[in-house]
């Protein structure tokens, strides 16, 4: 299987680009609607999506849940230092184990992770964070509390 880093440009015609448009806007739509977008029958369609999955293009399929309906209102970025120099891959093993952990990127800068994490409350949130901090190699956490979102376009 290629890596998707490794994969040229131009292995994604137009069509995959379309279809993978289709699936960002709606991951649960069928076969036959995206052939009726991109102009293509619904066993096509079938194809170029399981050759995305096999190649890593698509990595996966999730449902957005909108936190407030579970009652995750509180959020905070926290910045997260590790000991040593730990690779991407070893930040997001151990980020993963954290389930309130609904973002996280590598960054510049003195911290190794930002990671944004969603939680019912003030105590929840400090019991995701302590989970963080016992993460291996974890020497420090640094937070912010969101007060009110300003501006939020990722969000639907």
């Amino acid at each position: 299987m290629l890596d998707v880093l490794q994969r040229p440009v131009d292995r994604l015609d137009p069509l995959d680009r379309q279809i993978i448009g289709c699936l960002t806007r709606d991951a649960r739509a069928t076969y036959a609607v995206i052939g009726d977008e991109v102009g293509l029958s619904a066993p096509a369609v079938k194809r170029r999506v399981d050759r995305l999955v096999a190649d890593g293009v698509i990595r996966g399929f999730t449902a957005l849940v909108d936190p407030e309906v579970l009652g995750w209102t509180t959020e905070a970025y926290v910045e997260v230092f590790w000991e040593g120099t730990p690779s991407p891959l070893e930040l997001r093993r151990s980020l993963g184990e954290v389930p309130e952990v609904v973002g996280a990127w590598s960054v510049t800068g003195s911290a190794d992770a930002l990671v944004h994490i969603l939680a019912a409350d003030i105590p929840h949130l400090e019991e995701a964070i302590e989970r963080l901090r016992q993460q291996p190699n974890v020497h420090q956490t640094r937070s912010e509390v969101v007060l009110s979102r300003l501006i939020d376009r990722a969000r639907p």
